[in-house]
């Protein structure tokens, strides 16, 4: 597996930490979830631009949650395989629980804890 990285700006801009808020991803009522064709009202649409839109403002905040999730996700690696904690995780418990190769949790420790020594791209800073 490849380092995680954070999702490449559609837009173009240079690279670096993000710090935009990512849109508010609403979640849809048990009862629109039952139907399988029934995806945040898209099947719905009828205008192509506006599907096209609402698609594309879909597709971006779902990268940017992930992005997110992945920062969550290596800053708790790193946290269990901290050696100085009483109840440190092995790699391979560790990857066995997140579902990753021993490689890439050890990319995820070595990436959350880059995270935690730069401490202004903690999951949850925004400003």
């Amino acid at each position: 597996m490849s380092e995680p990285q954070p999702a490449p700006d559609p837009r173009g801009a240079a690279p670096g930490p993000r710090r935009m808020k990512p849109a508010q991803l609403l979640f849809e009522p048990p009862e629109a979830t039952a139907d399988p064709e029934h995806f945040f009202d898209l099947e719905s649409m009828e205008d192509p631009r506006e599907l096209l839109s609402r698609a594309t403002e879909l597709t971006l905040a779902f990268r940017a949650a992930a992005d997110r999730a992945t920062e969550f996700q290596a800053l708790a690696a790193a946290q269990l395989a901290d050696p100085s904690r009483f109840d440190r995780m092995p790699l391979a418990v560790l990857a066995e629980q997140a579902e990753w190769t021993e490689d890439y949790a050890q990319k995820m420790i070595e990436f959350g804890r880059s995270l935690m020594r730069s401490g202004s791209s903690l999951p949850g800073d925004m400003d």
